[in-house]
């Protein structure tokens, strides 16, 4: 089946949900595909908030300033000067599209402003600590009652569709082939632009803080396709993530710090003074080492993080969804502390791109977590990455406004030469391979010889799913597998290139850091 479009979107985050509306009050026609439900995405879990320069005390250099040296020399800073400068109209558009921050009268603002890891002042609006799915929900009920977006639910990308592949010697890209998995039916969607707002590659890890879609999807087309992917080995690990038999990749938001929570072992001893001045206030990449630090050390399974000794009715206030979760859990975090351990949470690496979006291949753009703005650097300052998606998603609808290009037919995907598989568990054997490997050999603290074996695992794994891949019919396991056996490559293969420390990479063979910061830059 073929459809046309002005603009095919892939991914329904704050990047894609934004970006289409945009488009659609502009009247051009959009498809928006999801590879499941509209709010299962990376920005509907996001409890902290987002970071703006709204209040008279704060300023725009401080914010820069926290963005820069969180970043560790890494930083694009006409990327973070901009996106910064442009984060009060960010919220004015969120509040216009109906988005209720929690208020705060007594602040010359008129919202709460709470302090994250990194941030010199409070900063971070928010909606309670469930500000992800109050955002996400807003922007769906404008998207599915909107007549210029068509919206389709289940269907996951397999690969974009290029000039030099469908007889058009051009380096443009024409839209994308995406599978049905209700009815494994392949579809053309033709765009004249084609957006991927896809997320990160979270779930390359055993443990992570993103939901099951986070398979790197956008950046691994992107990649196959010719562009640039840049630094790719500062994956962000979330310092806390709820350590509990019963729960699936639930966040402890970076707010329950800003707003006291003390970091302790079991035994009750606070051990954040040993590693950072800051202390619970420290950067995420410094807080995560810590606490892989002292869970090594004493061999603990994971540490506490405790806000029991705050008011119950502030507790109650800040954190409803915390508590809630906890304590059908069995912990009441009013009265004792929470279990937590660190867990895959960002790809602060990504496709390259400019302030509009626009990638190496033309018509192709790329927003949110899949992107590499230079925004973040080597580490991502908490409550940036949203405050990103709305900044580029303006820049980019704006860039595919004034897009030309000429149409052309494109043709359905030929699945002539391929067969019904008959094993399944190869593939479910072999993505647990993938991520225990992952997990083991590239994590918070590396080595040359556990990223040396961790190569050597995915080169394996790669050769049994380009079999599988070039034989089979696909489906969406075997899609997702191949997307995060590439996206592990890249990791890896930037991981190993970057002989120094710096940001999230700590490597124990090169400790120190480079007094020249550069980017890893990949490309096929």
């Amino acid at each position: 089946m073929i459809l046309n479009y002005d603009s095919v979107i892939i991914g329904s985050g704050l990047a894609g949900l934004s970006t289409a509306l945009r488009l659609a009050n502009n009247k051009k026609k959009v498809a928006l595909l999801t590879k499941q439900k509209l709010n299962e995405c990376n920005s509907y879990y996001a409890q902290g908030g987002i970071a703006a320069v709204i209040d008279s005390n704060d300023s725009t250099q401080s914010h820069i300033d926290d963005t820069l040296i969180a970043g560790a020399g890494l930083c694009n800073e006409e990327a973070v000067q901009y996106i910064v400068q442009h984060s009060p109209e960010a919220i004015k558009w969120l509040v216009s599209q109906g988005v209720q921050f929690t208020p705060d009268t007594d602040n010359q603002t008129g919202f709460h402003l709470t302090r994250e890891g990194g941030h010199s002042f409070r900063r971070i609006l928010h909606v309670a600590d469930s500000t992800g799915s109050a955002i996400i929900d807003t922007l769906i009920r404008k998207v599915k009652s909107h007549p210029y977006i068509t919206v389709y639910e289940g269907f996951v990308a397999v690969d974009l569709i290029l000039g030099n592949k469908i007889g058009v010697n051009n380096k443009k890209c024409y839209g994308v082939y995406a599978l049905n998995r209700n009815t494994n039916q392949i579809y053309s969607f033709g765009g004249k632009s084609t957006v991927l707002a896809s997320g990160g590659s979270g779930k390359v890890y055993l443990y992570t803080t993103n939901p099951d879609v986070a398979t790197g999807d956008g950046i691994a087309m992107a990649y196959r396709a010719g562009c640039r992917v840049a630094n790719m080995e500062f994956i962000q690990f979330h310092p806390t993530c709820l350590y509990h038999p019963h729960a699936k990749s639930f966040l402890i938001s970076e707010a329950v710090r800003g707003e006291g929570g003390i970091l302790k072992l079991p035994t009750g001893y606070r051990f954040m003074q040993n590693h950072d001045e800051r202390m619970e206030l420290a950067p995420r990449d410094i807080t995560a080492r810590a606490i892989d630090f002292e869970m090594k050390k004493h061999g603990f399974d994971f540490v506490h993080l405790d806000i029991s000794y705050k008011p119950e009715s502030f507790i109650k206030e800040h954190f409803p969804n915390i508590l809630q979760t906890c304590k059908g859990l069995g912990i009441d975090i009013t009265n004792e502390p929470i279990p937590v351990v660190p867990a895959a949470h960002y790809t602060c690496g990504g496709i390259v791109t400019n302030l509009a979006g626009e990638t190496d291949i033309n018509s192709l753009y790329a927003i949110g977590e899949c992107a590499y703005t230079g925004l973040h650097g080597a580490n991502r300052l908490a409550s940036n990455s949203l405050l990103e998606c709305l900044v580029i998603g303006e820049n980019a609808a704006n860039s595919i406004l004034n897009l030309t290009i000429d149409p052309v037919t494109i043709p359905e995907w030929d699945a002539s030469q391929v067969t019904d598989n008959d094993e399944q568990i190869i593939i479910s054997h072999n993505w647990d391979e993938l991520r225990r490997a992952m997990w083991d050999y590239v994590g918070i603290v590396r080595t040359n010889k556990r990223l040396e074996r961790a190569m050597h695992r995915i080169n394996m794994l790669q050769a049994e799913i380009h079999d599988y891949y070039s034989n089979f019919k696909l489906s969406a396991d075997l899609i997702e597998l191949r997307n995060l056996l590439l996206n592990a490559e890249l990791i890896v293969k930037s991981a190993i290139s970057r002989h120094e420390s710096r940001g999230l990479h700590f490597s124990k063979d090169y400790p120190n850091t480079d007094t020249i910061a550069k980017d890893t830059i990949l490309q096929i």
